[in-house]
C-alpha cells in the first residue's frame, strides 16, 4: 500500500487499563525476581555458609526502562496482526531485545536508514526506543504515515528541550557523550535547532575537553580541530565562531563526576577568556536513575568485598560507568549473564580497555575462606538476570538453589 502524503505520523496511546494489566503481569513473569526482592528486604545482604552476597541499594530497571518495555509489550497486544518495527533496540539489554524479537517486533537500523524505511506503510507500527531517535528518522516514519509508539525517556526529552533552547539563543551545545550512541545522536539532531542552523560539539573524554579549552583560550588550526571531532560536530562547525557562547549538556547516562568536571573546566576557560562566565550555560541533565545507581555503588564500595559483578549489556552506557567506578577499587567483572561465571576459577567478562570479552582467573572467588561478592547492575538490566547471577555464585560455592530460596 503506498503511503498517503496527507496522512502524518499518528502517535498512538497503548496504555489502556485493560491492556496494561495483562502486559504488566507478562513483564513481571519475564523479568522480576522473588530472590532479589527478598535480599533487598534484608538490607541487600545474604550470607549462607562461607559466602556473602551484597547488593547495591539501587540497581536494575529504572522507571524509564520499565515504561519503554511496557509500551513495547502493549504494542503487540493492541496490534496483534500488524507489522511492528522498532528503531534499533528498545534498551541495551540482549535478554529484553530477544523477548521482543520472539514477539515478532522487528528491529530497524538506527545508524543509517535503509530500504526497510521506504517499505513502511500506514498500517505498520513503529516503536521509538527509550533513547529516542534522530529527527531525520522521525520525519521518515512520519512521511510513511505509520502509527508510532514513542517510548522516549522523559529525562532524555528534558535534554532535548535544553539544547533546542541553546540553538534558539545562538548558543553552541557541547554534549558530553558517545558520538555513536543512539541517545547522543538523537540529542545532537535537536541541538541543530528547529531550523537546522544550530551548532553542537560532542566530547567524550577529559582529553577532548582539554583540547577544546585550549582552543577557546588560545585559538588554533580550525582544520585540525574539525579533523579531531569529525563525526562529532554539527555540519559547518567553525570553532572560531561557534565556541564563543557555549552550553553544556550530556548523554543522560554518563559518569556524573566526569560531566561535572567537564562543566568546571569549560566554565573556567570561558571566564579566563572573557573575564566573566556570561557566555557559559549549564543544565544538570544526568538522569536521576543513573545518578542513584552510581551513588549506590559508591556506598557499596565502602564495605569490604572480594570482587564485584556488574551485570548488564556490554553496549549499555550507564552500566559501563558502574564498571569504571568499581574497577578502581577491587576486582570487577562486567558480565552479560550468569553464564559468564564459568567456574570458581574462570569468569568471562567484557574488558572496557581492550573492548572485547575475555576470560579471566579470579583467585578471590575460588578461595575456601569466606568470600563477599558485590553485585550491581545498570538501569537496563532485569532482576531475573541478577537472580541468576546470585544463584550461580552460591551454586559454585557449594550451596544449592533450594538453600538460597529457604534463606
Amino acid at each position: 500500500m503506498p503511503p498517503d502524503p496527507d496522512r502524518q505520523s499518528r502517535r498512538v496511546n497503548v496504555r489502556t487499563p485493560e491492556v496494561m494489566e495483562r502486559v504488566q503481569a507478562e513483564v513481571a513473569k519475564h523479568y522480576q525476581s522473588s530472590i532479589v526482592e527478598k535480599v533487598r528486604a534484608r538490607d541487600g545482604v545474604l550470607t549462607i555458609g562461607n559466602t556473602t552476597i551484597r547488593l547495591a541499594r539501587q540497581f536494575g530497571f529504572c522507571y524509564g526502562v520499565e515504561r519503554a518495555i511496557d509500551l513495547a509489550y502493549a504494542s503487540r497486544r493492541v496490534f496483534p496482526d500488524n507489522r511492528i518495527f522498532l528503531i534499533g533496540e528498545i534498551i541495551h539489554n540482549p535478554e529484553v531485545n530477544r523477548q521482543l524479537e520472539a514477539m515478532n517486533i522487528v528491529s530497524l537500523p538506527w545508524k543509517e536508514m535503509d530500504g526497510q524505511y521506504d517499505d513502511l506503510t500506514p498500517e505498520d507500527v513503529v516503536i521509538v526506543p527509550a533513547f529516542g531517535a534522530p529527527i531525520s528518522f522521525m520525519d521518515k516514519v512520519e512521511s510513511r504515515g505509520c502509527r508510532t509508539v514513542d517510548t522516549t525517556c522523559g529525562d532524555v526529552m528534558k535534554v532535548w528541550k535544553r539544547v533546542r533552547g541553546f540553538a534558539r539563543d545562538g548558543v553552541t551545545s557541547i554534549i558530553h557523550g558517545k558520538a555513536d550512541h543512539e541517545e547522543t545522536r538523537a540529542t545532537a539532531s535537536r541541538a541543530a535547532g528547529d531550523d537546522g542552523k544550530g551548532h553542537y560539539l560532542i566530547v567524550l573524554t577529559l582529553a577532548d575537553v582539554d583540547y577544546v579549552c585550549d582552543y577557546i583560550l588560545n585559538g588554533g588550526d580550525s582544520e585540525s580541530f574539525r579533523a579531531r571531532f569529525n563525526g562529532a560536530m554539527s555540519e559547518g562547525f567553525n570553532p572560531d565562531r561557534d565556541l564563543v557562547q557555549v552550553g553544556v549538556a550530556n548523554q543522560t547516562t554518563m559518569l556524573k563526576s566526569e560531566t561535572e568536571e567537564i562543566q568546571r573546566r569549560i566554565r573556567e576557560v570561558i571566564t579566563r577568556r572573557d573575564g566573566h562566565a556570561d557566555n557559559f550555560l549549564v543544565f544538570d541533565t544526568i538522569c536521576g536513575a543513573t545518578q542513584e545507581r552510581q551513588d549506590a555503588l559508591f556506598e557499596l564500595l565502602k564495605h569490604t568485598m572480594n570482587l564485584l559483578l556488574v551485570v548488564g549489556g556490554y553496549n549499555s552506557s550507564n552500566t559501563t560507568h558502574l564498571v569504571e567506578i568499581g574497577e578502581k577499587e577491587l576486582p570487577t567483572f562486567f558480565i552479560r549473564s550468569a553464564e559468564c561465571i564459568v567456574s570458581l576459577e574462570e569468569i568471562v567478562h567484557y574488558d572496557l580497555h581492550r573492548k572485547e570479552e575475555i576470560s579471566a582467573y579470579s583467585a578471590a572467588f575460588s578461595t575456601d575462606e569466606h568470600v563477599v561478592v558485590g553485585i550491581t547492575a545498570g538501569a537496563s538490566c532485569p532482576s531475573n538476570l541478577i537472580e541468576e547471577a546470585i544463584l550461580k555464585v552460591f551454586e559454585l560455592r557449594g550451596i544449592e538453589a533450594s538453600a538460597v530460596h529457604a534463606a
